[in-house]
């Protein structure tokens, strides 16, 4: 099943030549547990050195809402941003942090990360 999920839009990196990190936090992420049905609530926060472009911010807002309604583990979501954010934007280094809030006393954080000329992805 196919999930129509917001056009990710950018913009011209001001300083391509040079490296320098950009952090955006998404505090109030929300997705639902696939077995439970119930809402799962989290933060994403989003690092990447970019190329020649940079990620607009509202647009980015509204993939990540694609998500409030969307039954997905947290493992998936995480690869899976990050799969559509590169796609998107090219970045040198980009890596993505799901961090979730305790459920039955339970904690998860998935981390993912991509280096450009570097096809293996963790």
């Amino acid at each position: 099943m196919s999930v129509e999920k917001p056009a990710i839009e950018l913009f011209d990196n001001p300083y391509p030549r040079r490296k320098y990190v950009i952090t955006i936090r998404c505090p109030e992420f929300t997705s639902v547990c696939p077995k439970t049905g119930q809402p799962d609530f989290g933060q994403i926060l989003i690092e990447y050195i970019p190329d020649r472009k940079c990620i607009e911010l509202k647009s980015l807002k509204y993939y990540l809402q694609s998500y409030r309604n969307r039954g997905v583990f947290y493992e998936h979501l995480t690869n899976e941003i990050l799969e559509d954010l590169c796609r998107a934007a090219a970045p040198r280094w980009m890596q993505i942090t799901s961090s979730f809030t305790p459920r039955g006393g339970i904690t998860t954080e998935v981390r993912a990360e991509y280096r450009k000329g570097n096809r293996k992805r963790a």
